[in-house]
């Protein structure tokens, strides 16, 4: 059936706008559709909107200070650049990511929707599935990585208080059964915090935050206090020059930086929606994702440089140095705070989303609290210790592909939200069947030729540069393997111009009805 031929109902009688533009349901307007609403998925009310500035700022001082984080940088100078064009490549990648992650969120504060019930208005209520789903899977193999990564840190703390028989224990496929164990109980604590809800995820980021800067920068003044200073990294200089080969290998470690962080620029309005008002969340992740992902590329070069003059060889991994660390009681702190750290960016970052998105898929049978446990299995059952095993192919090939993949969806979302609609959206008919946003069947074809021709253009050159890669050297699609290294930009560009172009009839329409 045509949305057009649906008569609608006074949008006003549905849903009200507040002075300071926040929308909610109007009083006594019932979804009760269990197809397409549950509790976790319906408007969050303007009275339960309370995040402020500091909630974001916190929210993304927990998210950003994670293990990945603390070693975007040492990938970056593997490949030949100095610390200075490590820490610009990183930086300059979160001004840059933050632009389409502040569009999406708008609608999460305006409308108190999350990010699944978002896509909806641009690629139907059935369609909206697929880019959910596409940023449920990333998100569970990112989970899996990080609660290995947790597990690492537990294995490591034991084994400073019970010593050579917990850290050498029998193996199992390799690894000792300790270290399966310590996994174990990461994942455990994790679910048992996730289970809790929105409100308990805010109150942990809060007090982990200001936790884990003030744990960094101990670190760094007891390797600073033991190196006698910083100097072997900081002077170290740059294999690549300014010239044409720092540029062969800026652009694709730019796109994989900004990778990095293109699943929240999707799904931000999980937690935009919780915003008090717009200039909440602009304010809190203008100063909370940026400033600190490149303060903590400093701080881990600067701690690595300190690590290289004391034990003779750069350790970029706080968790290693941690337990290098002779001082026991001061080795166990250092563990605590990593472990904080990567429980902190875990739940908000990788367990979050993937509960909304899952939860949309079956909202009659997945709440929230189902989709985060659906999450932590699947975040087992992908292996993360064998999706680490390569680095290079982690960092770039991983990040590479999975930013031009997700740089497409939110060209689509920008698009649409903004340059068709004009941020005009209708509450209540993204949860029913007979709205404007039902499409055809359910799906949006503009929203699915746009995904298929920005991703195709994205990733379709994908390639390796290694010899046990996943992809052949020449690209998967040869002729467009030139794009592959800037596979986000030309995924968000292409699906962002060729939506709005297909959608020229339909601009401002919403507005106006």
């Amino acid at each position: 059936m045509s949305s057009a031929a649906v008569p609608r109902p006074d949008t006003a009688a549905i849903q009200q706008t507040y002075p300071d533009g926040r929308v909610a349901l109007a009083q006594g307007v019932v979804l009760d559709d269990p197809r397409f609403a549950n509790a976790d998925l319906e408007p969050v009310p303007v009275e339960r909107r309370t995040w402020n500035t500091y909630n974001y700022v916190a929210l993304w001082v927990g998210m950003a200070h994670c293990i990945p984080s603390w070693t975007l940088a040492s990938g970056l100078v593997a490949l030949g650049m100095d610390w200075k064009q490590a820490v610009l490549t990183i930086g300059l990648a979160n001004v840059i990511v933050l632009l389409p992650m502040l569009l999406t969120g708008h609608a999460g504060t305006k409308y108190g929707i999350p990010f699944p019930v978002f896509a909806r208005a641009s690629f139907g209520l059935r369609g909206a599935n697929l880019p959910a789903l596409i940023r449920a899977a990333v998100a569970c193999c990112w989970f899996g990585i990080q609660t290995w990564i947790g597990g690492e840190g537990i294995y490591l703390l034991a084994g400073k208080l019970f010593g050579h028989g917990w850290l050498n224990a029998s193996t199992v496929q390799g690894t000792p059964w300790t270290q399966w164990l310590s996994f174990l109980v990461f994942w455990l604590i994790e679910v048992a915090v996730i289970t809790r809800g929105m409100q308990t995820l805010r109150r942990f980021e809060n007090w982990a935050a200001p936790l884990v800067i003030v744990g960094a920068l101990a670190l760094l003044g007891f390797m600073a206090a033991k190196a006698g200073g910083f100097g072997p990294l900081l002077s170290q200089p740059s294999a690549l020059g300014w010239g044409a080969g720092f540029w062969k290998v800026f652009f694709p470690s730019l796109m994989g930086m900004i990778g990095f962080w293109s699943t929240l620029s999707l799904n931000i309005p999980d937690f935009t929606r919780f915003g008090g008002s717009q200039r909440s969340q602009l304010y809190g992740q203008a100063l909370g994702l940026p400033t600190t992902m490149t303060l903590f590329a400093v701080l881990s070069v600067l701690v690595t440089s300190g690590a290289e003059a004391v034990y003779k060889t750069p350790i970029w991994d706080p968790i290693q140095l941690a337990a290098k660390m002779s001082n026991v009681v001061g080795a166990l702190f250092a563990l605590l705070i990593v472990m904080v750290a990567t429980l902190s960016v875990n739940i908000a970052a990788n367990v979050v989303s993937p509960a909304y998105d899952l939860s949309n898929l079956l909202p009659k049978y997945v709440n929230f609290r189902t989709g985060a446990l659906i999450t932590g299995v699947v975040g087992v059952l992908i292996m993360p210790w064998k999706l680490i095993a390569n680095p290079h192919v982690y960092i770039f090939t991983w990040l590479g592909v999975v930013g031009g993949l997700l740089g497409t969806v939110a060209g689509i979302l920008i698009a649409d939200y903004w340059f068709v609609r004009r941020t005009s959206l209708h509450l209540a008919e993204l949860y029913r069947r007979d709205g404007r946003y039902w499409y055809t069947g359910g799906w949006n074809l503009r929203a699915l030729v746009a995904l298929l021709v920005g991703g195709l253009l994205a990733i379709g050159g994908s390639y390796s540069t290694v010899s046990q890669g996943p992809f052949p050297a020449g690209g998967v699609i040869p002729f467009l393997k030139p794009l592959a290294d800037y596979g986000w930009a030309v995924g968000l560009a292409s699906s962002f111009v060729l939506y709005a172009a297909l959608s020229l009839g339909q601009r401002g329409q919403e507005s106006r009805s």
